[in-house]
């Protein structure tokens, strides 16, 4: 968990990657108490993570019991996917002509990471690694607006078919693009990157959905 992060802030963090990932799913009601022994802590972190979580759209409050995953339809699933490709795709490529090597260095690092997250079927860290991988990438555009609403689309994002993939050791494939991606980086392939990051995204209402793409 991040350091500069308070104890609230990283629980959150980690029950958006779960939610993310289906391991968190709408129709179950989410205690305080029962998450805060998951997490090891009191309650008090665990409730403000999810009433953070409440204020960002979600989860929802059940008075008197818990939390619930909000749900969301097809079509709005469907118009986040677009929204990703509009927003996320450019900004990438914008800045793949200037990634300083230090920050090369640490998508490397990040990308050995998703990697053994995806050979050992750990979703939640496979989540959260992923979304630093492109976070990093997006920051160097230097628009904090635009980073926001990025990563507020993939938090929004519902990938329940990662489950599926890792069970069959098919989740390391999706992995290696991202080493694609920073290969299309170094050669200065911009309309390689366009595609690899398209197909990526892709995803997110394909294989990692558990649909056909």
């Amino acid at each position: 968990m991040g350091r500069n992060e308070n104890l609230s802030e990283q629980i959150a963090r980690v029950l958006r990657a779960s939610l993310v990932s289906g391991q968190m799913t709408p129709g179950i009601t989410y205690s305080v108490p029962a998450l805060a022994e998951q997490f090891g802590v009191s309650a008090m972190p665990v409730r403000e993570a999810m009433l953070s979580l409440v204020q960002q759209g979600l989860m929802t409050s059940v008075r008197n019991k818990g939390f619930r995953v909000v749900e969301l339809s097809p079509k709005e699933l469907d118009d986040i996917m677009q929204l990703r490709l509009l927003l996320e795709v450019p900004a990438t490529v914008s800045v793949a002509k200037d990634v300083p090597a230090s920050i090369m260095k640490d998508l490397r690092r990040i990308t050995r990471e998703i990697a053994k997250h995806a050979k050992q079927g750990q979703l939640v860290e496979y989540i959260e690694s992923d979304r630093r991988f492109h976070q990093t990438l997006v920051a160097l555009a230097g628009n904090p607006r635009l980073e926001e609403l990025i990563d507020d689309l993939r938090s929004r994002s519902r990938l329940t078919g990662l489950g599926a993939l890792a069970a069959h050791g098919d989740l390391s494939a999706s992995a290696k693009e991202h080493v694609a991606m920073l290969d299309a980086i170094t050669d200065g392939d911009s309309a390689r990157l366009r595609t690899l990051m398209e197909r990526h995204i892709r995803h997110s209402r394909g294989i990692w959905a558990g649909l056909a793409e």
